[in-house]
C-alpha cells in the first residue's frame, strides 16, 4: 500500500574527490608561505657578548653575516680549538673575507649594494686580533658599515 520503497542494498555512497586537489594545493601554498629557510648552520661557538645600548637591525636583506669563534665540539678534532671564521657554511681564512663580501654584494639588488651592513657575530671569548684582521679586510673592499651583534644585558657581565 505504501508508495515509498526502502533501498535493500544499504551501500555507503562513494566519497566525492572533486575538492581534493583544491585542499592539497591550499595546504601546499600555506606551507610554502610560512616556512622559513635556514641560511646557514652554525659551526662555531657563538656566545654573544652583552651590551646595554643596542639597536635592532630593521632590514635583514641588507646584512652580510660573518661568524667568528672557536669551532664547535664536533669540528674541534678537525680544525682545532683556536678561533676560526665562518662564512656561510664553511670555515675560511682572513684573506677570504674580502672575496666573500664582494660575492655577497654582487648577489644583492643594485640599489642595496651601497647600503649593506656587515654584521660580525663574534663569540665573547674570541681574540680581538682576529676581529681587527677581519676589519682590515673589510676596509680593503670598502665595507665600512659594520655592526657588532650582541645580546641585551649589562655590559659588565662580559668582564667575568
Amino acid at each position: 500500500m505504501s508508495r515509498f520503497k526502502k533501498k535493500k542494498d544499504g551501500a555507503v555512497p562513494a566519497v566525492s574527490t572533486a575538492s581534493l586537489p583544491d585542499i592539497v594545493f591550499m595546504l601546499l601554498f600555506f606551507f610554502m608561505t610560512v616556512t622559513v629557510m635556514k641560511d646557514s648552520s652554525l659551526m662555531v661557538q657563538n656566545e654573544l657578548p652583552y651590551a646595554s645600548e643596542i639597536q635592532k637591525l630593521d632590514k635583514k636583506d641588507r646584512v652580510i653575516y660573518i661568524y667568528a669563534g672557536k669551532p664547535s665540539q664536533r669540528y674541534q678534532d678537525t680544525y682545532g680549538t683556536s678561533a676560526k671564521i665562518q662564512l656561510n657554511d664553511k670555515f675560511a681564512d682572513v684573506s677570504d673575507v674580502a672575496a666573500y663580501v664582494l660575492a655577497e654584494r654582487a648577489k644583492k639588488r643594485e640599489e642595496l649594494q651601497n647600503v649593506l651592513t656587515t654584521a660580525l657575530k663574534v663569540d665573547m671569548e674570541t681574540n680581538m686580533g682576529l676581529i681587527s684582521d677581519i676589519k682590515q679586510e673589510l676596509r680593503k673592499v670598502n665595507a665600512l658599515k659594520i655592526n657588532y651583534t650582541t645580546r641585551s644585558g649589562d655590559a659588565f657581565r662580559n668582564m667575568q
